[in-house]
């Protein structure tokens, strides 16, 4: 870190000093001020003087350059402590706080805001709306308590006026889940307003209703007015001027403006039977419980804004077992040192609280790290240091603290005086080494005053005037029961103690300076408990000036905050401690023989291997339980090679893991596999077994099995569940088939052939009836013709040797003239014959079947259209005519199964026959039969063509 910085803008830590006495701290202090270095280390605490300027290092890039890093790679900033305890926090799930200190206007405010702001900017980077939700009300936050809490002092121009403690919750991944506000209001007399539109609109967005921020105006209102409010004495009675103000104030309230009067000029007692009195006022106690009132009010707005934003940030639903570890981040922003002409007893309680905070640093950073040193057995120069333990008991202490004997005067009955009460201690703390006190005269303005002490908090006297009016609960029960009977639903939440009856029995409450030190204590507890991280803030002038840096005044704080002290110890001691395990686990994998487990048997010496293989034996120290590494640049050296090795680590790893994902993944697939193999096996098993189950008995069934619905096979069964089911249908075929008269089988062959061939196209195609196929020898069909043709077909046989009529009838031969005429149509296996019927059946045309090579073309429709297509293109078209068996009936279909039969079993001999392989089929319109036939023109056409 010492190189990331020239010389000319001095050391960036005061360990580096060369020799550590004041002379050198404040001329480094002051150079490094001159040069706009207003930030430096002191091992891991940050010292901040406040530049009285707007610099331009606090931007993204400042931010990029912080994020992530340690301590020591960069120069000294507000985020490298931030980034620090936020590493902490979230790397060893440990709890940390940043608590800042110094003086009024030393910029521990701002310094606080930038910390909020770089833990907001860090956090959260997949930009999760319910975490910015978190964030933007936790930065908004700063501003309503501003707005509320600070004011113009004559020594700063926005100086807080209440402590403030705020807890971030984080969850295991780092990011904000909400948060937690302590505030420790003490002074309630200074009123500053700045109710800006920024105001206006954080209210907005940390979740106040328009009714809630109507109830905060109405309420400010009120304390304004109060202000103003005068009283005047008549000859009997106190009164108020100016009723209209009354009138103001119960409107603002909603309350009554008599019930308003009655409270401002009377006090309502409760005498020992029972018995309520009403007590008027004089002037002065009118006046007197205004100002309480108004004070009343404001701390309770106050304190009821503060609950109100914790009720919106405060973690919900938080479940450790599904959420994991909540972490916490405190920041500390509260008052500092204080030492005015005339200090009073706000400043009292605000130096008390700056010397506890003292005493917590002295606990946890000086006195705790040698003790350490001592019990670890590390041998080093021991340094002395002021342990302002004395000074805190001098005011805490039961029974004989400054404030013990404050609240002993409160309880007192009768007249106290502020006098009376410096003089009980005087004699009880008068001989101790670090009070004395000094009167002026006899009078009320006599000077108390915790005393001088080196070194410690500036010198100063508390004038002892108003202490015991402070200390004591000086709002009246009437103002109480006024603000609970409003209407106001906000107001009446903030006086819940209002709903007491006058006459009921009630402890006494404590006092304001027993409060503020429970509230001290509490937070000291809180913060003990935590790794702590500083932030020391020195204020360098009294004018404001950017330039200007008072020596005196600079000294003077880095003495009572014991900057010098700190420099002490960190430069005879060591900068950084961990125990072996956990130094172990974060840089073994920087040495060959602890990563990734060492074989030694101690992480003793595993931490000394590591330690030796980097050449570091002169700059460390072996405890009993820790290793202690003297300068930061041994840190940042492990350090560097750590996050050189981490992107190599996480590649073998991710490797590793990668490839137990593959086996993992084929393990899960093999057994996938498996299961589905099995499975598979189950459902073709079980397919069977339903198969056989529902096909036990077709032998015996009438349909052998037709009306049996199959059950639906696996996927794997698809293509086999149609070969079984075509077998059965085939064997069912059979079945019949057997069944059948071997006379029939003919007729039976030739309507599966046309069955077949028509597939469908032809709705009626005569399969219903049966087949006489030579109807013109049918003496029921043809009787006046039928002898005739039976005796030609005779002489056709001995002529022609046929031995089968293939189809014989009626019909009309159609020319392409379009002119048709009367014939009879005889085909036999060998001819098909053209006959004359009205010429005793004279034979006209005689036509080897097997010319009809091309095919023959049926309509699709109910008529009986038939063209026969010749290998010499001299198609034939016919008309087949009904004859007398039947009107209706269709006979194409039967001409056509019949040929298809014949050709079926037919073995071809000349090429261009028909085929054993049967016939195809097309689709076609009759534009060929136009000419002849042009009604067909809207027809479509089978066309049966045999196959080569």
């Amino acid at each position: 870190m010492a190189e990331l910085e020239g010389l000319e803008f001095g050391k960036s830590d005061f360990v580096l000093l060369d020799e550590v006495n004041m002379e050198q701290f404040m001329e480094n202090l002051k150079l490094r001020f001159e040069k706009a270095r207003i930030y430096t280390f002191i091992g891991e605490v940050v010292v901040s003087v406040n530049p009285y300027k707007q610099m331009d290092i606090y931007g993204k890039e400042a931010i990029d350059a912080y994020r992530g890093r340690e301590l020591y790679e960069n120069p000294p900033h507000l985020y490298a402590v931030a980034d620090a305890a936020y590493k902490a926090m979230k790397r060893r799930a440990k709890d940390t706080c940043i608590v800042i200190s110094g003086e009024s206007g030393a910029g521990k405010t701002e310094a606080s805001k930038y910390i909020m702001q770089y833990i907001a900017a860090i956090t959260n980077p997949s930009q999760r709306a319910e975490v910015e939700s978190v964030k933007n009300v936790l930065l908004k936050s700063n501003c309503v308590l501003e707005a509320f809490g600070n004011a113009k002092t004559n020594r700063n121009d926005n100086s807080s006026r209440f402590g403030k403690y705020m807890d971030i919750n984080f969850n295991f991944n780092g990011d904000p889940t909400g948060g937690h506000i302590n505030n420790y209001l003490l002074e309630k007399s200074v009123i500053y307003l700045s109710l800006s539109l920024a105001v206006l609109s954080a209210l907005q967005v940390i979740g106040f209703s328009e009714e809630e921020i109507d109830s905060i105006y109405r309420i400010l209102g009120t304390i304004l007015i109060l202000g103003n409010l005068q009283f005047e004495t008549d000859s009997e009675s106190v009164q108020v001027v100016g009723l209209e103000a009354v009138s103001h104030i119960a409107g603002l309230t909603t309350t009554k403006p008599d019930n308003v009067t009655k409270s401002l000029l009377f006090r309502t007692v409760a005498t020992g039977g029972g018995e309520v009195i009403e007590k008027g006022h004089t002037e002065k106690e009118a006046c007197f419980g205004r100002d309480a009132f108004a004070k009343a009010l404001y701390e309770r707005l106050f304190c009821w804004i503060v609950a109100r934003i914790n009720a919106v940030i405060e973690v919900k639903d938080y479940n450790p077992v599904l959420h994991g570890k909540n972490t916490v981040i405190g920041v500390l922003d509260i008052y500092g040192f204080e030492i005015f002409e005339n200090n009073s007893f706000e400043q009292f309680c605000i130096n008390y609280c700056n010397e506890k905070l003292q005493q917590l640093f002295i606990e946890l950073i000086l006195r705790q790290e040698q003790d350490e040193y001592q019990r670890e057995g590390i041998t080093w120069q021991h340094i002395d240091y002021f342990n302002n333990q004395i000074i805190v008991d001098l005011v805490e202490q039961p029974h004989k603290g400054i404030i013990s004997v404050l609240d002993e005067a409160c309880l007192t009955v009768g007249k106290v005086t502020d006098t009376i009460c410096l003089e009980s201690m005087d004699a009880k703390l008068g001989q101790h080494p670090h009070y004395t006190s000094r009167k002026v005269g006899q009078t009320s303005n006599a000077g108390m005053g915790p005393p001088t002490w080196e070194p410690g908090p500036p010198t100063g006297e508390y004038s002892v005037e108003g202490f015991l009016d402070k200390n004591k609960d000086p709002l009246f029960q009437d103002f109480k029961r006024l603000m609970y009977n409003s209407s106001n639903p906000v107001l009446k939440e903030m006086w819940p103690d209002g709903q007491l009856s006058i006459t009921e029995v009630t402890k006494r409450p404590l006092t304001a300076a027993t409060l503020f030190k429970n509230s001290i204590v509490a937070l000291v507890d809180k913060l003990g408990c935590k790794e702590p991280y500083y932030v020391r803030c020195i204020k360098p002038n009294e004018m404001k000036s950017p330039v200007l840096f008072d020596d005196a005044r600079c000294q003077h704080q880095v003495a009572y905050l014991g900057l010098l002290e700190n420099v002490r110890v960190r430069r005879a001691g060591f900068a950084y401690r961990q125990p072996y395990a956990r130094f172990l686990q974060r840089y073994k994998m920087t040495c060959e023989y602890t990563w990734p487990n060492h074989l030694m048997e101690t992480d003793r010496e595993a931490v000394e291997a590591i330690v030796t293989q980097h050449g570091f034996q002169d700059d460390v120290a072996y405890g009993h339980t820790k290793l202690f590494v003297r300068t930061p640049r041994s840190l940042f050296t492990l350090e560097q090679e750590r996050a050189a090795l981490i992107p190599i680590l996480v590649l073998f790893l991710q490797k590793v893991w990668r490839g137990a994902l593959a086996r993992m993944r084929c393990q899960r697939m093999r057994a996938i596999y498996a299961i589905m193999g099995c499975y598979k096996r189950y459902k073709v098993k079980a397919h069977f077994w339903e198969v056989e189950r529902r096909f036990t008995n077709v032998r015996n069934m009438a349909d052998y099995g037709k009306s049996v619905e199959w059950p639906t096979p696996p996927a794997a069964l698809a293509q086999f569940d149609s070969i079984t089911q075509q077998l059965h249908r085939r064997w069912r075929a059979r079945q019949i088939v057997k069944n059948i008269p071997p006379s029939d089988m003919g007729e039976v062959r030739a309507k599966v052939a046309a069955l077949g061939a028509l597939s469908g196209e032809r709705k009626d195609w005569g399969c219903g009836r049966p087949w006489e196929r030579d109807y013109l020898s049918n003496v029921r069909d043809c009787p006046q013709t039928s002898s005739n043709f039976i005796r030609i077909s005779k002489e056709l046989r001995n002529k022609d040797q046929y031995n089968q009529v293939l189809f014989s009838g009626f019909c009309r031969k159609v020319n392409r003239f379009n002119k048709s005429t009367d014939r009879a149509l005889f085909i036999t296996e060998k001819h098909i014959y053209k006959l004359d019927p009205k010429k005793q059946f004279k034979v006209l045309k005689r036509l080897p079947l097997e010319s009809v090579s091309t095919g023959l073309s049926i309509t699709a429709g109910v008529d009986q259209m038939v063209a026969l297509h010749t290998s010499s293109q001299d198609d034939v078209l016919l008309y087949i005519q009904r004859g007398e068996l039947c009107p209706n009936q269709d006979r194409i279909g039967e001409l056509l199964g019949t040929l298809i039969d014949h050709f079926t079993r037919s073995v071809a001999t000349v090429r261009g026959c028909w085929v054993e392989t049967g016939i195809g089929f097309r689709l076609q319109r009759g534009a060929e039969l136009k000419q002849a036939k042009p009604n067909f023109t809207e027809l479509a056409w089978l066309s049966i063509n045999c196959s080569q």
